[in-house]
């Protein structure tokens, strides 16, 4: 297979100019793909797609009549980012993780950021991920966002953007670490001679940031990852990562609150628990405390945490920054709190309850996207130059009738990367969604997950719609261009 026929179609594209010549990080990938016989690649693709189903990696679609498990597709063509490209992104999302924690502590704390009116207080009360019984709650080093998926994208002048925040429990690193394994078998030449960030340091780094959140001074705190269960739509990443960092993958079930502490039945008897990861939602965490039909959670657990004898990971009540109407705020929000410009700018994001802005969703939905505030995996999405005028109709009847519920934003050019598509490539539609980890520190994985929009023309990367990953190699070399 040949790139001499592919076109970038006028979008910014990830390997090529525009001119068809290869970014200087894609020069050896695509000359030895190139160098390939007839057949080869496909042969390649085969085997990677072999190797993950045998490894199960596969995710949940919720209601699909077709079956519950899918395998998620795999693009055997990297995303490249090069170097200079990186540091900049590195940087920026530091920045970002830093202003949302500080944003989160003040939300619950002293609540200075609404008294000085920069975030509008009923914009906070009213946002359904908001949680008054974490008010005054002090977590270990005042970090509430410990894993967060930051959502990049890059529009067809090549600037990148930030698409949204997800501080609750974000989910796919797995598929980074698997796919790079086969990266690395598929194409070991070029993956050495690239200068290729590793990821595998990730589950260590994970598991040492859980355990410096640990109430008590041990030397090894008892870390457990919580997952709400086999019928998740990530519950193969739970047990990879349990797998990866060698704690135990526990239900709710498996966990009992005794004497003011956490405790885990084991083949033992009860063994306190120290280090909660937990891979459910806040609503589930706690019957007593939160959804009272919650059967997922811990009876108890939040009065353990509030007083300081169990961590959690991420800590209850970060959903406030993940409300796309906070979104909009955050460049406000790093002025406010860093006294600095954000590094890398949010989406034009109009907000629907400010009244001026909602006239002009209403009377432009055919070219923007608009998205439910609290909706995520593209549902609760219009995409308007993709929508016909009933559904254009239905969203501006839920706008009025909830504006607080909604935002737009134009349409963006995404980039492209080539992807297989039969015979020869193709471009794709892509996301990038790298992982930050806060504990004693910020560090943040080289590289993440690149989403790709397999559809022609499609603009939605979730697996939930169609969407399948690439992995994403970040060079370490400085100075590319």
């Amino acid at each position: 297979m040949k790139f001499d026929s592919y076109e970038t179609g006028g979008f910014y594209d990830e390997m090529f100019f525009q001119d068809g010549r290869p970014r200087a990080g894609s020069r050896l990938l695509t000359e030895r793909i190139e160098s390939l016989v007839d057949g080869e690649l496909m042969r390649r693709q085969k085997a990677a797609e072999r190797a993950l189903l045998r490894l199960g990696i596969t995710f949940t679609v919720y209601g699909d009549s077709a079956g519950t498990e899918r395998i998620f597709p795999f693009d055997l063509i990297p995303r490249i980012v090069e170097a200079g490209d990186w540091d900049w992104l590195e940087r920026g999302l530091k920045q970002r993780v830093q202003a949302l924690n500080l944003f989160i502590d003040d939300i619950y704390q002293e609540r200075k950021i609404l008294r000085d009116g920069v975030v509008p207080e009923e914009i906070v009360r009213s946002a359904r991920s908001f949680r008054p019984p974490c008010l005054h709650l002090r977590p270990p080093r005042g970090v509430w966002c410990h894993i967060t998926g930051t959502d990049l994208v890059r529009d067809r002048d090549g600037q990148m953007y930030v698409l949204e925040d997800n501080l609750r429990c974000p989910s796919g690193v797995s598929y980074v670490l698997e796919s790079r394994e086969i990266l690395k078998r598929t194409f070991p030449q070029v993956f050495g001679a690239s200068c290729v960030h590793p990821v595998g340091e990730y589950p260590s780094r994970l598991l040492e940031m859980l355990q410096s959140l640990s109430p008590q001074d041990v030397s090894r705190p008892r870390v457990v990852l919580l997952t709400p269960g086999l019928y998740n739509s990530a519950y193969f990443e739970h047990s990879f990562l349990a797998q990866q960092m060698g704690i135990e993958m526990v239900e709710g079930r498996d966990l009992v609150v005794h004497d003011g502490l956490l405790f885990m039945r084991t083949t033992k008897g009860f063994e306190r628990v120290d280090v909660i990861y937990r891979r459910i939602d806040d609503d589930f965490l706690d019957p007593t405390v939160f959804r009272a039909d919650s059967l997922l959670g811990v009876p108890g657990l939040f009065e353990v945490y509030r007083n300081g004898r169990v961590a959690l990971a991420n800590a209850p009540g970060t959903g406030i920054a993940d409300d796309k109407v906070i979104y909009a705020y955050v460049p406000k929000i790093i002025r406010y709190y860093l006294d600095q410009d954000a590094i890398i700018p949010n989406v034009p994001t109009y907000v629907c309850w400010n009244d001026s802005e909602q006239e002009y969703v209403l009377s432009h939905l055919a070219q923007l996207v608009v998205k439910s505030a609290n909706e995520s995996g593209g549902y609760g999405m219009l995409v308007g130059p993709h929508s016909t005028a009933k559904q254009q109709a239905g969203f501006a009847d839920k706008i009025r009738a909830n504006p607080r519920n909604f935002i737009a934003q134009p349409t963006l050019a995404l980039s492209r990367v080539p992807t297989i598509a039969g015979d020869h490539f193709e471009g794709r539609h892509v996301d990038l969604r790298p992982y930050i980890l806060y504990g004693k520190d910020i560090y943040v994985l080289p590289g993440g997950l690149t989403r790709v929009a397999l559809r022609p023309g499609s603009l939605v990367v979730n697996s939930s719609q169609g969407g399948g990953y690439k992995d994403t190699w970040v060079l370490a070399l400085r100075g590319a261009t």
